[in-house]
């Protein structure tokens, strides 16, 4: 008779949905981090509001002295990210665009953020001002203004050298509604660009790998990529950047919010040579690798050319496609159509591919 095995110094993923303690794979964007909000957060924290489930969440107001609603987006994130500076870009930067992009999300114009630094003793200076230089010029690439901040210090060993935590206000035009829950069966299923970049550029930096090709971060805004499309039409029914998880985790979390079914062709995701074989090389789905700068969109049959091609043409959106249709079949289930004609389930990632990235 064999030893009882122990799980003492066990990571992720693992496939235990009650874990007596956090791991990284709480974090993850997948089945484990939506367990965490669903049976801990959601019961002991959840409102109506909470319950829209998107990157921001829309708040209405009451209207204003011409009478007209006003609608505002409002979110919050904290950006662990290791290590600091990345090719393409660092955690001052990413900071920015991660809390843009949650407003772009919903239609929103992005136009405050807050920021908290949390700073651990021993960072040196040099490193912290290139961060907040490329913080301040995110900023004004992304045409936010700064309007409130915090700065705290902690002891050498607690902080890992510097995290940031950013809230952003945006105000949504009118006639625009777009939620997880939106998408109806019929839709087209758009991707922003190539996928993967991020999650494989920060592998590469931290584990030292060398692809034999430059692999670059995508951390972008992507508020003007939103405004391009809504210019086409205000009917778009979801967005969602593709963060961690990526794209096969979005796929699952519309597919779930709006109860209907995905399928898509894996031959029509644009992927990077570089990243392809990275994922290769690794034993990584390149569906499930991390972005900074691509979103998802799920928009009518009749506006989708029409919205394609103007992504076309704006700067982060030139590597855009049509992958995939919202489908009455499989509620909540996403399929992918294989290049040898096979389908297979895309579901939900279990745990965390790397930890850290954003």
């Amino acid at each position: 008779m064999t030893d009882k095995p122990t799980l003492s110094g066990w990571t992720c993923p693992l496939p235990l949905r009650n874990y007596p303690t956090i791991v990284m794979g709480h974090g993850s964007g997948g089945r484990m981090m939506s367990d965490l909000i669903h049976n801990l957060f959601e019961p002991l924290l959840g409102n109506d509001l909470l319950a829209q489930m998107g990157d921001s969440t829309v708040l209405e107001l009451p209207p204003g002295g011409d009478g007209a609603p006003c609608r505002l987006a409002f979110t919050t994130d904290s950006f662990v990210i290791s290590p600091l500076i990345f090719p393409g870009g660092d955690i001052g930067e990413l900071a920015v665009y991660g809390t843009v992009n949650d407003l772009a999300m919903s239609g929103a114009r992005p136009l405050y953020l807050s920021a908290g630094f949390i700073l651990e003793e021993g960072l040196p200076l040099g490193t912290l001002g290139q961060i907040v230089t490329s913080f301040g010029e995110a900023c004004r690439a992304a045409g936010v203004q700064l309007v409130a901040g915090d700065t705290k210090v902690v002891d050498k060993g607690h902080g890992d050298g510097l995290f940031i935590n950013t809230s952003g206000i945006g105000l949504i035009p009118p006639g625009v509604n777009i939620a997880p829950g939106n998408a109806r069966p019929g839709d087209a299923v758009l991707v922003s660009g190539t996928m993967g970049d991020h999650g494989i550029t920060i592998m590469s930096v931290r584990e030292g790998l060398d692809f034999f090709a430059p692999v670059e971060s995508d951390t972008a805004p992507l508020n003007g990529l939103v405004e391009a499309m809504l210019a086409v039409t205000r009917e778009i029914h979801c967005l969602r950047d593709a963060t961690r998880g990526g794209l096969g985790a979005v796929l699952n979390e519309l597919a779930a919010a709006s109860s209907v079914g995905i399928v898509f062709e894996e031959s029509r995701v644009p992927v990077r040579p570089t990243v392809q074989a990275a994922c290769e090389m690794l034993g990584l789905d390149p569906l499930y690798v991390a972005n900074e700068g691509k979103l998802v969109a799920i928009v009518p049959e009749l506006q989708a050319e029409a919205v394609l091609e103007a992504m076309r043409t704006h700067p982060y959106g030139r590597d855009a496609a049509r992958i995939g249709t919202v489908t009455a079949e499989h509620p909540g289930l996403v399929v992918a159509k294989t290049g040898i004609g096979a389908t297979r389930v895309v579901d939900l990632p279990a745990g965390e591919l790397l930890p850290r990235i954003c």
